[in-house]
């Protein structure tokens, strides 16, 4: 590494946030479970296929259109079990308060983590609460942790992407970020934008029900499709090829995206999946995530073209093809 000082940068699902967990916590705390840089860590334990996972959740404003920080913590966690092919089952709860925070801002969190993990079917079993000075942290900062089951033949993986695996996303991109992004400048628009915040432990299920045969899942979280279509070509060393004209985006995402000089495909999103399937099943698979309330926006939207060390390219809408990296530098901090 390079820096000598911790950026924002380092927080973004891009490039340096890539290089900071490969070069120097994989570098120290390397281990095969960890090796892997998936959503979660797989573990063997007498028999049980388990994947366990933890992520923090910093999101300014602490709440905006379609969501909050209580929901988008406990959906996250689930979401990330689910992309190890996981049951989600239990969560643990952390939360770093500011001194002087109104009870009743965490009360209105907790209850919407409460609603939340109801709708995901999972218990909230453990936590910690530590109240730091004011000014130490911006109100209320959230850490999860989740453990879920791995049925018998399902192995999903970043790494395990094939040639000739069709590439799904259960709907439109962006869709968080820009609702962040609007509600924390102030920004209006002519129509409403929401976040796509949810649990997509059921869409997984449902998948998984069609065919246990998935190779990868992932949620395009900070960074965007393109940061995580990079990993994963990255850890499975193959090509993977997009098609612009198929990447679904709603139209006011789209305009704003233009308004403001984003690129739609490294928008955080909250409520996606990206799924390699083999092509033998990918239809079928297709068809049933359509029919999921988490899932009828579905799109094939690329396929994975050969054996390289990992690149992703993008064929424009204008008949053209280009490279498409990892985020670089810091789109928009505290997304989630």
């Amino acid at each position: 590494m390079k820096e000598d000082k911790i950026l924002l940068s380092h927080g973004s699902g891009g490039k340096l946030s890539y290089n900071l967990t490969k070069d120097l916590f994989l570098a120290n705390f390397d281990n095969p479970h960890l090796k892997k840089l998936d959503d979660g860590a797989i573990l063997n334990i007498n028999g049980l296929k388990l994947a366990y996972t933890t992520d923090s959740y910093t999101v300014d404003p602490l709440f905006f259109n379609g969501g909050d920080i209580g929901e988008l913590a406990v959906n996250g966690t689930v979401n990330d079990l689910s992309m190890c092919g996981a049951e989600p089952l239990y969560l643990s709860c952390g939360f770093i308060l500011e001194e002087g925070i109104a009870f009743t801002l965490l009360q209105k969190i907790v209850e919407s983590m409460k609603r939340a993990a109801n709708i995901a079917k999972v218990n909230i079993v453990t936590g910690d609460t530590k109240v730091v000075n004011k000014g130490a942290v911006d109100k209320i900062f959230i850490n999860t942790s989740g453990i879920g089951v791995i049925k018998k033949g399902i192995n999903i993986s970043g790494s395990n992407a094939q040639i000739g695996d069709l590439i799904i996303i259960n709907g439109t991109i962006g869709d968080h970020g820009i609702t962040v992004l609007s509600e924390r400048e102030g920004l209006k628009f002519e129509t409403t934008i929401k976040s796509d915040t949810a649990p997509l432990s059921s869409l997984v299920k449902d998948m998984l029900n069609v065919s246990k045969d998935i190779h990868v899942l992932r949620d395009p979280t900070r960074g965007g499709l393109s940061t995580t279509l990079n990993e994963i070509a990255l850890s499975s060393k193959v090509d993977i090829e997009i098609n612009e004209g198929d990447i679904p985006i709603q139209e006011e995402v789209r305009a704003a995206c233009e308004i403001l000089g984003y690129d739609p495909l490294y928008l955080a999103n909250e409520g996606k999946l990206v799924a390699f399937v083999p092509s033998e099943i990918a239809l079928e698979v297709f068809k049933k995530m359509r029919k999921s309330k988490y899932g009828k926006e579905s799109k094939i939207i690329g396929r994975v073209v050969k054996k390289s060390e990992g690149k992703v390219y993008l064929n424009t809408g204008i008949g053209g093809k280009r490279i498409v990296d990892m985020l670089t530098g810091e789109q928009l901090p505290r997304i989630c």
